[in-house]
């Protein structure tokens, strides 16, 4: 009897070592929605803000302030985000950016330049010029009525000023010049401009098209570097041929199985490599230029979603998530029950798990850039 009650009392304690291995594996995988579980940047830091440019990837709610059915200012975007609340980031809670930020100990997030209410604190710690639906090409932003890249660096002068003002010129210099700056866009002029409207492929070859918008982000690199930039990141593109909503339309039928479109992520792939060369070509003295992968740590989440505790890759978590995004993902929309487990928020959005995720994945370089 004893050596039995000695067997349960070890399968116990078995069982229980075992949930709580299980437990910390899970907290460790789920996406944060406290900050004060992210690990700080391991270095002293010098970092004096993060000042963001792009698209939906990385817009905190600049999209609220303009005139442009691109909004997520309403449920359930934001369904993961402090107290709830929809900020029109195009996710379900945290964009990589705010991550990065935390990560730096600068702040918890990045706001919108164009929020009326930010404080001085929070414009020299950094915010986010970016707008939903934008792109390098001028016209990509024009079909959705959003914020071109020329517009948002326009802002970025107006806020240089803004900051001369306050705190005088010589203090705005070495801001700027101790900021990291992050550029994310791209996408969209390749999915929504080139191959879903018929005006760029009149004009251009998809190789011909890819060094256009190469030409167009060397010129807004140049921008910020003219501007006192000198520590600028740039996001490659993602696999964007696996996005549900290019899956959806291009999908011969419905009863398919649900497959990227190669063809697309090729394209991304190339864009990539030629990208990387231009910053390569582009170093200059005094200046880091760096190249985020986004491509291959958000490939590999497709390829192998189990290793990731993800159950689903090809469809977003609201409504169907084969088509919906913006106001079709409205708070009448079906939202899936654990969104850690979707790879997207809507058909063409990363959830915040998934940001969380990348985010680990570019902590290297993000360590390397800095600590430089």
């Amino acid at each position: 009897m004893s050596s039995v009650c000695k067997f349960v009392q070890t399968v116990i304690l078995f069982l229980s070592i075992l949930l709580i291995i299980i437990s910390q594996s899970r907290a460790q995988a789920r996406t944060l929605t406290d900050n004060k579980n992210l690990q700080k940047w391991p270095f002293n830091n010098s970092v004096s803000a993060v000042l963001v440019f792009g698209d939906s990837t990385v817009d905190s709610g600049n999209n609220n302030y303009i005139n442009t059915l691109s909004k997520c200012n309403f449920a359930p975007y934001g369904r993961d985000f402090v107290n709830h609340k929809p900020t029109g980031r195009f996710t379900n809670g945290r964009l990589i950016t705010d991550y990065i930020v935390s990560y730096l100990g600068i702040k918890d997030f990045v706001p919108p330049y164009l929020d009326p209410s930010l404080s001085l604190e929070e414009l020299m710690t950094g915010v986010s010029f970016a707008s939903g639906s934008s792109g390098f090409d001028p016209l990509t932003a024009q079909l959705s009525g959003v914020i071109p890249l020329e517009k948002q660096l326009e802002y970025f002068k107006e806020y240089k000023k803004r900051l001369e003002n306050a705190i005088g010129k010589e203090k705005t210099k070495l801001i700027i010049s101790k900021a990291t700056f992050i550029i994310s866009a791209g996408t969209n002029d390749f999915v929504v401009n080139y191959y879903n409207t018929p005006y760029r492929r009149h004009t251009y070859k998809v190789s011909a098209y890819q060094q256009f918008l190469l030409q167009l982000l060397q010129q807004f690199v140049q921008g910020l570097m003219n501007e006192g930039a000198r520590t600028i990141a740039v996001a490659g593109v993602p696999p964007f041929g696996c996005l549900p909503l290019i899956i959806t339309i291009n999908s011969g039928s419905a009863l398919q199985p649900r497959q990227c479109v190669e063809s697309y992520s090729a394209v991304a792939r190339e864009y990539n490599s030629l990208l990387q060369h231009l910053l390569k070509t582009m170093q200059i003295h005094n200046t880091k230029l760096f190249y985020l992968d986004t491509y291959n740590p958000l490939n590999d989440m497709i390829q192998d979603p189990t290793k990731y505790g993800l159950t689903e890759v090809a469809k977003g978590c609201c409504g169907s998530g084969l088509v919906e995004l913006s106001i079709l993902c409205n708070p009448k929309s079906i939202v899936c029950n654990n969104p850690s487990q979707h790879m997207f928020w809507d058909s063409v959005h990363p959830t915040q798990f998934t940001y969380y995720t990348l985010f680990q994945a570019l902590r290297p370089i993000l360590d390397f850039a800095i600590k430089q």
